[in-house]
């Protein structure tokens, strides 16, 4: 007799975006695993960018278990598999074209695997249509579902774990806590006064004028940046090397170079900051559950079609006042010739404002659930009605 249950799961990871594929990826099989008790197998390419945001991963190793998930290194497409390894439930992030051999072992496995192609976020309207719709293989008998993250519950909902909130909250509320973390990062006892800023952006942002206007702030700003990011602007800007632990300063700004932290105290920075600039998808969804002002720096795409990605997005976020759309378009070249210092002065006002409209909008977030959970849901159904 056919199996019912799915206790097993195969993820597919194509880093793409540096962080944010592999951000995403690890975050759901850790979350499988431990709330759910799911058997996690994690295929990844690259093993560098995953270390960078989990430091208990080894360069060396072709297969390791961390936190409870079997991460295997996915070095071609020519594995060989057979149907016995083959999990209950499979993933491919993205699109990403799994190994031909583990398809073809797909259709020997009794019964046959609950196949999804796990897509990336957006808040277009197209997405409401395409979520859960089955696509069969041309060749094979098999059937893979699209599974679209989104802001309704007409879509797979955003990832969060049960306890971050409580986990948020207890954070907020304790000053020794946040000022222990950032001290732990490199902060000074000024630092700790100061308006806090994290930044995290892709190369292309203009990095520039903001660094200008932070520094000829009438108030002391503190930003901390992870190593590499923005490197080449902010040496140009300082004048001098930009080194992991290293503190620059110019005018009302004091901008420290921090290592790459682990997910879990990625949060922390978030929640630990008044304002955060995110990139791609995993920073930018953590960014939301912070409940702090925010900056999105989008993955640029061919086309110009990340601008209606970031304008679709902007339509739908409650929180976003006038200033903030005006600071994300132009953060991402929609929006040319920016004063940047007097749009940070009035962005400054309005952070209170913003701060209580994202609290609102956490809440409405989470009524559509958890996107782990919504996918294992529609995991189960599909494996019952096909028993």
């Amino acid at each position: 007799m056919a199996r019912t249950d799915l206790k097993t799961l195969a993820l597919f990871c194509k880093v793409v975006d540096n962080f944010g594929d592999i951000g995403i990826c690890w975050r759901l099989a850790r979350q499988l695993h431990q709330e759910h008790q799911i058997k996690v197998q994690l295929w990844v390419d690259d093993l560098a960018s995953f270390k960078r945001i989990c430091p208990e991963v080894s360069c060396d190793m072709d297969q390791q278990m961390i936190e409870g998930v079997d991460i295997c290194f996915w070095r071609n497409q020519d594995i060989p598999f057979t149907a016995a390894e083959i999990s209950d439930i499979v993933i491919e992030f993205f699109a990403c074209d799994i190994p031909p051999a583990y398809i073809q072992a797909m259709t020997e496995h009794d019964p046959k695997p609950v196949w999804f192609n796990l897509e990336g976020l957006t808040a277009e309207d197209w997405v409401e249509g395409c979520h859960t719709l089955p696509s069969s293989h041309p060749q094979l008998p098999l059937t893979k579902y699209f599974f679209f993250p989104g802001f309704n519950q007409r879509t797979g909902g955003l990832m969060f774990e049960e306890d971050l909130e409580q986990r948020r909250q207890n954070f907020a509320n304790d000053q020794s806590a946040r000022d222990h973390f950032l001290r732990q990062l490199g902060a000074q006892d000024q630092d700790l006064e100061a308006f806090k800023v994290s930044l995290f952006c892709y190369p292309h942002a203009p990095i520039l004028p903001l660094l200008e206007a932070w520094s000829a702030s009438e108030t002391p700003h503190f930003c901390l940046v992870p190593q590499g990011v923005a490197q080449a602007s902010i040496e140009t800007f300082f004048g001098t090397s930009a080194d992991v632990g290293k503190t620059l300063t110019k005018g009302q700004l004091r901008l420290l170079i921090i290592s790459f932290v682990p997910q879990n105290d990625y949060d922390k920075l978030l929640w630990a900051c008044d304002f955060n600039f995110v990139r791609g998808e995993d920073s930018f969804v953590r960014a939301q559950w912070a409940q702090r002002p925010f900056v999105w720096h989008i993955y640029p795409q061919d086309e110009q079609l990340h601008h209606k990605k970031l304008r679709a997005f902007l339509n739908t976020f409650k929180p976003a006042t006038n200033t903030l759309r005006s600071l994300n378009l132009a953060w991402n070249e929609v929006l040319p010739n920016l004063q940047w210092a007097e749009a940070w002065k009035q962005i400054r006002c309005e952070c209170a404002e913003i701060e209580q409209e994202s609290g609102l909008w956490a809440q409405e977030m989470h009524k559509n659930g958890d996107l782990s959970a919504n996918l294992l849901k529609f995991a189960r159904a599909l494996r019952q009605n096909h028993s």
